[in-house]
């Protein structure tokens, strides 16, 4: 098992570093520091030493890859300076000057609160109307429910988050349609979004969950189960569930360590100052620096995310362990 968990964590390795030199020939081979400074000072009558000026100020006068001129070809470098320092974690200073690993501690904590409550909520509720389908199939109630949720997925989450802005809090006023506060004043503003992050995600969720346990019970296990005189409930709840663990896990941990990015749309419509609407208010003002770190600070978390599938792999199956 050791060995497994070993092999995992040093894969993990050259993806990072494909990570890193994809992000570094995006942002400053494709789109050039030339051009990230004239679409910053504006395309129209920019001179030569407007952008020299600002490629100076921000450390994009260097060469990319090798400097001839310097006494250390190596760190005297573009790459060396804005793209080493993410292998640590370092992401330096954004273009506006604010320090930005600072920024994403401070910002991660709102992102957390929503994304926490949604995905436990959302996977005790997929999970039980999952299960509630199964139990009743080939019936009404698994008729009308399939039919609810390919509704649920038709519907973009744009109209729930508009709709119930305006029934839940603009006509009911239960809550605040929008804003945020610290500390245990924080829930009244969380509330809307949890739940409508839950409700917009029933639909494919709970589908998916069916499938799972679809083909779970058709397996030679639940037919001994079945045999031995447990309820159809009893078969569910104490073997499919615990059968199906490894399909849910993967779609649950591979995500876990994506909840400090936040949701880009739900952070930006309810002013919930997290991650999401940080990368928004980044590309916004184009700045390029927090821009870059947040794509590879989102491409690591989800290789990380990937890790932590392989490992929880090893502690439901026994067969990895020997693999």
């Amino acid at each position: 098992m050791i060995n497994y968990i070993i092999r995992r964590f040093l894969y993990a390795f050259p993806l990072l570093m494909g990570v890193n030199i994809l992000t570094f020939v995006l942002f400053f081979v494709v789109n050039t520091p030339d051009d990230m400074a004239r679409m910053q000072l504006g395309q129209k009558h920019v001179t030569q030493q407007a952008v020299d000026n600002w490629k100076q100020q921000r450390g994009y006068d260097l060469p990319l890859l090798w400097n001839t001129k310097a006494n250390n070809p190596v760190t005297e470098t573009i790459f060396y300076q804005k793209s080493m320092g993410l292998f640590v974690f370092d992401f330096g200073i954004s273009d506006s000057g604010r320090n930005i690993s600072s920024d994403i501690k401070q910002r991660m904590w709102p992102s957390l609160a929503i994304a926490l409550p949604s995905l436990i909520v959302g996977l005790l509720v997929n999970i039980s109307v999952a299960l509630l389908m199964v139990l009743f199939r080939n019936s009404y109630i698994e008729f009308s429910s399939i039919v609810l949720c390919v509704m649920l997925m038709s519907i973009s989450s744009l109209f729930y988050i508009i709709g119930g802005q305006f029934l839940v809090g603009k006509l009911l006023r239960l809550v605040p349609i929008s804003g945020y506060d610290t500390g245990f004043n924080a829930i009244k503003f969380l509330i809307l979004p949890v739940l409508i992050a839950v409700i917009a995600g029933i639909g494919s969720g709970a589908r998916w969950y069916r499938t799972l346990f679809l083909e779970e019970v058709e397996k030679d296990y639940v037919r001994t189960a079945r045999a031995k005189g447990l309820t159809e409930a009893q078969v569910l709840f104490k073997h499919v569930l615990r059968n199906a663990l490894i399909p849910i896990l993967t779609g649950v941990v591979v995500i876990l360590p994506l909840l400090f990015m936040g949701s880009l749309i739900t952070e930006s419509f309810f002013s919930i100052p997290g991650l999401g609407s940080y990368t928004i208010d980044a590309i916004n003002r184009q700045d390029f620096a927090i821009v870059r770190s947040m794509v590879f600070l989102g491409s690591a978390l989800y290789i990380l995310g990937l890790l932590m599938t392989d490992i929880s792999y090893t502690l439901v199956d026994p067969r990895v362990r020997l693999s």
